[in-house]
């Protein structure tokens, strides 16, 4: 078992960060979706809590992964048939900001979420330890405007995680190479 990134493949770290960060963000929208839709009462409760512990351990998450890479860099990107194209450098740079945008988008939709929960004048549950109060007065204007755009943010991560699997399973199915392959676990091939 690799712990560290290699210069072929992503270590065992980097791909747990990774694929935890996909579960959680993919809880977290679903639940952010769903959540008006659940029984009134201790579904929605629950539903709202686990929504708001996903957002709070994908901040923790992203800030791990991001000093993570400081520790231990990327492997160098995959050698594909891009780099005979003309426009090859625009490709990577596209690669690189969407990177950028997914770990902001991973920072600012949670925050955005601790704004609302605080602008609706709710206390936040930290993992169900402690709860911070709200250090505003309850302001249904702001709220709503934070709403939508907590849910504009979510809405654009899921679509640029979206395009980052999608670039993944392009690499995979149509450029055969090794990109996807090196951040899934257990492949060694």
């Amino acid at each position: 078992m690799q712990f560290f990134n290699s210069q072929t493949r992503y270590g065992v770290i980097a791909q747990c960060l990774h694929w935890t960060a996909v579960v959680l963000v993919l809880l977290a929208w679903t639940l952010g979706v769903v959540g008006d839709e659940l029984p009134e009462g201790a579904s929605r409760a629950l539903g709202l809590f686990a929504h708001t512990t996903a957002g709070l351990l994908i901040i923790a998450l992203t800030v791990s992964r991001l000093l993570w890479r400081l520790v231990d860099p990327s492997p160098p990107a995959e050698r594909t048939e891009f780099g005979e194209w003309l426009f090859a450098d625009w490709i990577g740079l596209g690669a690189k900001l969407a990177h950028l945008l997914l770990y902001a988008l991973m920072i600012a939709v949670p925050v955005a979420g601790i704004i609302l929960q605080f602008a609706r004048g709710d206390s936040l549950p930290i993992f169900g330890i402690i709860d911070i109060a709200s250090p505003w007065v309850r302001d249904r204007a702001f709220a709503h405007s934070v709403k939508e755009v907590h849910e504009l943010l979510a809405h654009a991560l899921l679509a640029v995680a979206g395009l980052h699997a999608a670039a993944a399973l392009a690499h995979h199915l149509i450029f055969r190479d090794r990109t996807l392959i090196r951040m899934l676990p257990g492949s060694e091939r």
